[in-house]
């Protein structure tokens, strides 16, 4: 549907509400464009509660000019959810139901927003000594395969594994919040402006030069106050 036939953003999530889901009792819009940072893509992500709903559920379509994400959830059902978020360190249920606008409220929705705040400002697990470790291992890995690359084309796929992996590196030994794809690049920024420059440079120069100097010093500053580089001792599963 073109952009001028779209409805309002709240107009559009109170109406789909009233259309197709009936047994809510909370809602709450949350995304880019709720935030006035939407692009002609950016969709409306929208969470819901349901008091009689046993299992949750996520659903997307188009409605009223808009790509909706739809995300169900009972006043429990939620938990399960916040819990995964902050085990994988990257909490996107959280902010949705933390810094969302309230299109229909409920008693319960006042504790749920307070518990995905708290959450938020507590960060994740620190990483262990012993996952750190791992992380070492396969970032080395990777390094190693991108330091020897002489393939452009699998150049481009390594780089790319390189700097999710260490991107949630930096942020997961600070105990801040990682994310994927744009959104790592967001908590690199929240994190440390300085540190995301920095990560966005570098790649820049290797995918439009092909230079790799830049990608291999800001990988191997990452490990340094881990402890460098991992290879040589490492195992996974081997009886002590």
């Amino acid at each position: 549907m073109a952009l001028s036939k779209r409805l309002e953003p709240l107009e559009a999530v109170k109406r789909i509400i009233d259309e197709r889901f009936p047994a809510c009792d909370a809602a709450i819009v949350a995304g880019s464009v709720i935030r006035g940072e939407g692009t002609a893509t950016s969709d409306l992500d929208i969470v819901l509660f349901e008091r009689e709903r046993q299992a949750s559920y996520r659903t997307s379509f188009f409605a009223y000019g808009w790509p909706m994400e739809v995300f169900v959830h009972s006043f429990h059902s939620y938990e399960n959810y916040f819990e995964s978020d902050r085990e994988r360190g990257q909490p996107s249920l959280q902010q949705m139901v933390s810094e969302g606008t309230i299109v229909r409220d409920a008693p319960e929705l006042k504790r749920i927003r307070e518990e995905a705040k708290q959450v938020l400002l507590e960060g994740p697990d620190l990483w262990s000594e012993s996952v750190i470790r791992e992380k070492r291992y396969f970032i080395t890995d990777l390094l190693e395969d991108f330091i020897g690359c002489s393939s452009r084309d699998e150049g481009i796929f390594i780089a790319g594994s390189l700097a999710e992996r260490t991107g949630d590196f930096i942020l997961r030994t600070n105990k801040c919040w990682s994310g994927s794809s744009k959104w790592l690049l967001r908590a690199l920024k929240r994190h440390d402006p300085t540190i995301a420059g920095q990560f966005s440079d570098a790649f820049h120069r290797y995918y439009r030069n092909g230079e790799k100097e830049s990608v291999i010093q800001l990988v191997d500053e990452a490990m340094v106050p881990h402890g460098g580089r991992l290879f040589e001792g490492f195992s996974i599963g081997k009886d002590t």
